[in-house]
């Protein structure tokens, strides 16, 4: 197992709380964002501010953190590539298992439980899974710079929502194109 930082932004020393259920602590801090926090079209940029408002609470099996994540969006739109700014709210609860009581539990129970849970470390628990997990949950799919967006047009990329009366000629189909060289050839003789 890596060994956890605790200079870490995003590592959090639960000690203080020791090991009594019931006890908690308020935790409000700024963290740089970590880099790829999100999704492609739409992320959090890497080292701007994530505001965490969080509580820690001792319990039987180790450490509940609740709370929320506040962060600033930046991306573009997947319908007309338009840049996006947002802001994004992401909830938070995730329960951080002693590892003595984890290894109690896997001895009961014939499960694999190491993949879905998450242990505290030394009395360390690292928020970055967490927090990439909620953000990325809780973004849009596809995010749009507007609800509406009519996208860029099919055939030349101009962007629908600058000039919604924007059309092209219907396409000639290539068995009349011949007739319609003529057509045009005619045209430039009598002009």
């Amino acid at each position: 197992m890596n060994s956890l930082d605790p200079r870490a932004p995003l590592v959090l020393d639960t000690r203080e709380l020791g090991r009594r259920p019931g006890s908690q602590r308020e935790v409000e801090l700024t963290v740089p964002a970590p880099a790829q926090l999100g999704i492609e079209v739409l992320s959090v940029p890497e080292g701007s501010p994530v505001e965490l408002d969080l509580r820690l609470e001792a319990v039987m099996e180790g450490v509940l953190l609740t709370g929320t994540a506040t962060a600033t969006l930046a991306g573009e739109c997947v319908r007309c590539l338009e840049p996006i700014e947002d802001e994004i709210l992401a909830r938070l609860q995730e329960l951080y298992v002693y590892p003595d009581q984890h290894a109690k539990a896997t001895e009961h129970d014939d499960r694999d439980l190491d993949d879905e849970t998450s242990l505290l470390e030394d009395d360390l628990l690292d928020l970055e899974p967490l927090l990439r997990d909620a953000v990325v949950l809780a973004l849009p799919f596809q995010p749009l710079c507007t609800d509406d967006c009519p996208g860029l047009c099919t055939e030349c990329g101009a962007r629908l929502a600058d000039d919604p009366d924007h059309t092209h000629d219907a396409p000639i189909d290539p068995r009349w194109a011949g007739l319609e060289k003529l057509q045009q050839d005619a045209q430039d003789h009598q002009d």
